[in-house]
């Protein structure tokens, strides 16, 4: 098998037991990489420390691709506002998904000769998304339909989805009794007092 140290330089063809010593010998573990490859490859690794890349390499690339799915919304120029308010829910649920928003205003019939009304309802529901997520460009006309695609903004800079539970916080412990140290001490017995010995005679 061929060997490969930790910080990627290549050792050589070593015999399984021969890896293994080596691998003991700098206090990690022999893990196979490639084992398809001709002769499979094996590193030497901390394996926690491995386990651990490989599962934040996995997390990044399923994020990677749920932020590549996109989500469609269509939209109607006299959409009624209980209707409006149910998309704009459901985008901003998205949105807050890492997903991108596809919305799309058909227009039916006479609609066509009222475009301003479509591009009214259009911008209205892009300025009420505009905490979540950014439009990459105008609204465009094509046929008789008008779209624009909404990408969501980034984490740090994206309002919390108002249907999501606030994160928990932790309460603040209670205010403790303060305890005093610099009392004065307390004064001491005078002659002839009655703790005292009597003298003797």
């Amino acid at each position: 098998m061929r060997v490969v140290t930790a910080d990627g330089r290549q050792v050589g063809i070593l015999s399984l037991g021969e890896a293994i010593n080596l691998a003991r010998s700098q206090g990690m573990d022999l893990v196979e990489v490639a084992a398809t490859a001709n002769p499979p490859v094996c590193r030497i690794v901390d394996f926690g420390k491995f386990q651990y890349e490989q599962a934040k390499k996995e997390k990044e690339s399923k994020k990677h691709q749920h932020s590549n799915r996109v989500k469609e919304i269509q939209l109607r120029p006299g959409i009624d506002a209980h209707d409006f308010e149910v998309k704009q829910n459901h985008a901003v649920d998205f949105l807050c998904e890492e997903m991108k928003v596809k919305v799309i205003l058909r227009f039916r019939g006479r609609e066509m000769r009222h475009k301003e009304l479509g591009v009214q309802t259009l911008e209205r529901f892009i300025k009420e998304l505009a905490p979540y997520g950014l439009a990459v460009e105008q609204p465009k006309l094509a046929g008789r339909s008008m779209g624009v695609m909404i990408n969501p903004l980034p984490r740090a800079k994206r309002a919390r989805n108002p249907r999501q539970p606030a994160p928990e916080t932790v309460p603040a412990p209670p205010p403790q009794a303060e305890v005093r140290t610099d009392r004065p001490a307390p004064p001491a017995p005078s002659a002839g007092s009655p703790m005292e010995p009597a003298p003797a005679g």
